[in-house]
Formats: structure tokens, C-alpha cells, sequence
């Protein structure tokens, strides 16, 4: 079943080839080794075609194709991702698209994501910091005072840095006004504070 899936998914790789999809793909941080140019929603596609295999999924992730690699997202068990896996699955976020997709796919689902968001957001990696912020986002359910505490952490950390700032925002506007309000004043002076300041302002 593992060796009929793996030539089902490069098989179906092959037909969904786009080459002028690949030549407008956009995404800050480090390149792929290989590209097809697939577009996400046939990646999600062809992961549902797969279904849910936690192993086949942790192989795929290890393998530097970008579709490989996003449908392994797709594909793995939430229930089975806790925090002693976080390194695996930090080490595979390599550009912003992987942060992106492995945020929504997967680790906005996992019961640890509070955690994550702690861990990450005080790492000195932009790209997981900008992925915990988005997976808290997605989920919805950490409170308030550890959401402010590891947005006030990033954007210290990373003090001038768009995408930090776009995950903060997105964590940001799921809070209530008085947590919004503790959070700005508790914001250090810098650009990515500034950007976010600017983003959730129509809040108060």
C-alpha cells in the first residue's frame, strides 16, 4: 500500500505539472529542490485521494519536493503530532508557503497548539514563528494571556519582518478588545510592531 500511494502521488504529479503556475509562485525563504508547479488545490486533491497515513506522510515531508512536501501536510494525523515532534516538523519549514500550508493542513488542529505557539514564537526562526502564530489563529482556542505574551515575544524577537507581522495580525483580531488593548501597550517600538498596530487599529 506505501509503494502503490508514493507512485499514485509522483504519477499524478507528472499530469498536474504547471509550468506558468511556477514561474508566477512568489514565497519568501529557501527554494525547493524540485517544483512542479502544482496549484494547492490539486495538492489537497490529490492528498484526499491519498487519505489520512500518518508514516507515509512523515516519509513524504523529509523529501525536498514541494508537492511532496505540502501533500504530506495534508495527509499526516493531527491526534499523532504532539510537542516532542515539533522539531520534525520544523525541520521541513523552509519558506513561507510550507509555513503557510503546514499551519492550515495540520498544526492549527493539533491538541498542543499553545505550546507550539510558546515555542516557536520565542525561536529564533521568523518562519516557524510565523507559522505557530497561524496555526493559534486558525485554532481559536488558547487563551488570551498566553496568545498576547508570544505575540508581544515574536515581534520583539523579530523586529522588522512583514510575515511575523501578518501572523501576529491574524492571531490579533481573534482577541478581545481589552486583550488587544493590553497587547499594544505591552508592544515594543519597532517596524513589525508598527505594522501591526496599524493592521488591527479598525479594532479599537
Amino acid at each position: 500500500m506505501f509503494e502503490q500511494k508514493k507512485r499514485l502521488l509522483l504519477f499524478r504529479l507528472r499530469k498536474e505539472m504547471n509550468g506558468a503556475a511556477l514561474d508566477t509562485m512568489r514565497y519568501f525563504g529557501a527554494d525547493y529542490e524540485r517544483n512542479y508547479g502544482v496549484q494547492i488545490y490539486a495538492i489537497r486533491n490529490l492528498a484526499r485521494e491519498i487519505g489520512t497515513d500518518h508514516e507515509l506522510a512523515e516519509y513524504f515531508y523529509t523529501q525536498n519536493i514541494r508537492e511532496v512536501r505540502l501533500v504530506a501536510l495534508w495527509i499526516a494525523d493531527a491526534e499523532r503530532v504532539a510537542a516532542p515532534d515539533f522539531d520534525f516538523w520544523a525541520s521541513g519549514i523552509i519558506n513561507s508557503e510550507v509555513a503557510e500550508q503546514a499551519s492550515h493542513a495540520l498544526l492549527s488542529r493539533i491538541a498542543d497548539v499553545a505550546e507550539l505557539l510558546q515555542r516557536w514564537s520565542s525561536s529564533d526562526n521568523a518562519l516557524l514563528a510565523y507559522c505557530a502564530l497561524l496555526s493559534a489563529a486558525r485554532n481559536g482556542g488558547v487563551e488570551s494571556a498566553t496568545v498576547v505574551n508570544a505575540i508581544v515575544q515574536a515581534v520583539t524577537t523579530f523586529s522588522d519582518n512583514r510575515l511575523v507581522a501578518q501572523g501576529a495580525t491574524a492571531l490579533t483580531i481573534n482577541l478581545p478588545d481589552e486583550a488587544i488593548k493590553n497587547l499594544l501597550q505591552n508592544l515594543p517600538n519597532n517596524p513589525t510592531s508598527q505594522l501591526l498596530k496599524d493592521e488591527v487599529a479598525w479594532r479599537l
